[in-house]
């Protein structure tokens, strides 16, 4: 896979629709991986932008694309967790793991058996987690997580292209709302941040229904996925699962789909 240290999965989505939880249990399954978090980007809070008298924490110009693509570029070449960036999002809490141990380990086992010698995974990623750069032809996967991936901002800044496995995870609306709510706030920058009343309707949703509605069907984020869309762009969702999906069935499935991608990637598909 071109002369490089690492391939890079995108998992995005909206807000609480369980991203950051699956990046880490996907760390936790395959050996030598690492989370890099689109919210280790945002830029100052006197730089956010505001909405209906709100900063506005759930918009591309909050990010720093630019920087997050130099992240990106610096793994791929390096293989390693950028030394220039630091993250904030690993202190945030995100609850008990809603995925049962049992999962966790028979998902582990089956990454194992997948990487025998062998197997069809066999002599694609490292086995354990190196001290320095990673070993000619054995790569490090780096997990990303965030909101705006896959929407046109982060595609006229150049990010999609740096990603070698694109997930989309979906949520409802009500589903969103509830979770988000139940969390006690962010680390940020500055401090800590917590959300206002109303926060979820008047910024989060609409902001995600906008970056990605033409990922669906006329456009209804509650909807149908577009299939031709995804295709054409890379992206990976659970098609005509529904909304709101278990996380021990999506858990499965991206442990299925990116054992799939990595076998394509290596030429072994």
């Amino acid at each position: 896979m071109e002369n490089r240290k690492a391939v890079i999965v995108g998992i995005s989505g909206a807000s609480s629709s369980g991203k950051t939880t699956l990046a880490r249990l996907l760390r936790d399954v395959f050996p030598g991986t690492f989370v890099l978090h689109e919210d280790d980007f945002y830029r100052p809070e006197t730089e956010l932008p505001t909405k209906e008298g709100l900063l506005d924490w759930d918009c591309a110009e909050a990010i720093d694309i630019p920087e997050m693509t130099r992240a990106l570029s610096h793994i791929r070449t390096h293989g390693t967790f950028p030394p220039f960036v630091d993250s904030k999002e690993d202190q945030n809490s995100i609850g008990a793991c809603p995925v049962p141990d049992s999962a966790i380990a028979l998902a582990k086992s089956r990454v194992a058996a997948w990487q025998l010698p062998g197997a069809p995974g066999h002599g694609i990623l490292l086995q354990q987690h190196p001290s320095s750069s990673p070993s000619s032809g054995l790569l490090r996967m780096c997990v990303l997580d965030g909101f705006l991936l896959y929407s046109p901002e982060m595609q006229a800044g150049g990010v999609p292209p740096l990603l070698d496995a694109k997930l989309l995870l979906l949520v409802s609306r009500a589903r969103a709302t509830q979770r988000r709510e139940r969390r006690d706030g962010y680390v940020t920058l500055e401090g800590f941040w917590t959300d206002p009343p109303g926060y979820v309707d008047k910024i989060v949703w609409p902001n995600y229904a906008a970056a990605h509605a033409r990922l669906f069907r006329d456009g209804d984020v509650e909807g149908e996925l577009d299939e031709g869309v995804l295709e054409e762009m890379g992206i990976r969702a659970q098609v005509g699962k529904g909304l709101d999906v278990a996380m021990e069935t999506t858990f499965n499935w991206a442990v299925d789909t990116l054992m799939e991608r990595l076998e394509e990637l290596a030429g072994k598909r």
